[in-house]
């Protein structure tokens, strides 16, 4: 091998080790612990971030539970990752790659953190994104019978909050939601209006199939699927409700 062979492999190594790896947030990681309400199973935040912020949501979780994330965004480069207790930087789940929705059995005990970030370009570029964060912590996995515990006080198998809207169109508000589940998708909903009164939907088989029209304002019904969110109408009013809602624990 001649010198100047040598010289150029030298070179060409160094370039290799001195590559930058991938770019750091140039701000602190900020944390937020996510309380949930009294007898609620989930939380929703809605916020905002620009550039390298990022945020990470934390929840306290035990093993065998079931987790339900999902991320409305007005940018399309903006992700969440989750990472499991004791992580700090591997996640156990990838927004980038899998989406902006998760759902799954909890694997261990502990804190989880849900961290909401802009790919690296748009950080740089500065942008901004606004968005909903919906989390959804339940007593198990998967289908679960009629046998499930219920929300200490109440006769439901679950509460939270789910978009609505009284006035048509595109939900932009929250409902707050009770769940009553007799197995296998089927069930009863049963979602507080803003202004105090009750919509109770029936499910079957994870469909939503009809409402109890003995209740206030009755008005024509349908509903639709899109992937795992049923869009249910009662005249002008819109309720969007995961499938989590009716199958969770």
């Amino acid at each position: 091998m001649n010198k100047w062979h040598s010289q150029f492999i030298a070179s060409a190594v160094a370039l290799v080790l001195f590559v930058p790896g991938p770019a750091q947030a140039q701000e602190e990681i900020r944390s937020e612990r996510v309380q949930f309400a009294r007898g609620a199973s989930s939380a929703v935040v809605e916020a905002s971030i620009q550039g390298y912020e990022i945020v990470d949501y934390v929840l306290g979780a035990s093993a065998g539970q079931y987790m339900n994330v999902s991320m409305a965004t007005d940018n399309t480069v903006n992700y969440f990752n989750i990472l499991a207790p004791g992580e700090t930087e591997v996640a156990m789940y990838i927004g980038s790659v899998n989406g902006n929705q998760y759902e799954g059995t909890l694997p261990a005990d502990g804190d989880y953190r849900v961290r909401v970030y802009l790919m690296r370009a748009a950080a740089r570029r500065n942008e901004i994104a606004k968005y909903r964060l919906e989390m959804i912590i339940s007593g198990s996995s998967g289908s679960q019978a009629a046998g499930d515990a219920k929300v200490a006080g109440t006769d439901y198998h679950a509460t939270g909050m789910v978009p609505c809207s009284m006035e048509g169109g595109n939900p932009k508000g929250s409902c707050a939601f009770g769940v009553q589940r007799e197995g296998n998708g089927s069930g009863m909903v049963t979602v507080t209006k803003p202004d105090g009164r009750t919509r109770t939907i029936f499910f079957e088989n994870g469909q939503a199939t009809g409402y109890d029209e003995s209740q206030a304002d009755p008005g024509e019904f349908s509903a639709s699927k899109e992937s795992d969110l049923s869009i249910v109408r009662i005249g002008r009013e819109v309720y969007e409700i995961p499938d989590a809602v009716i199958y969770g624990g």
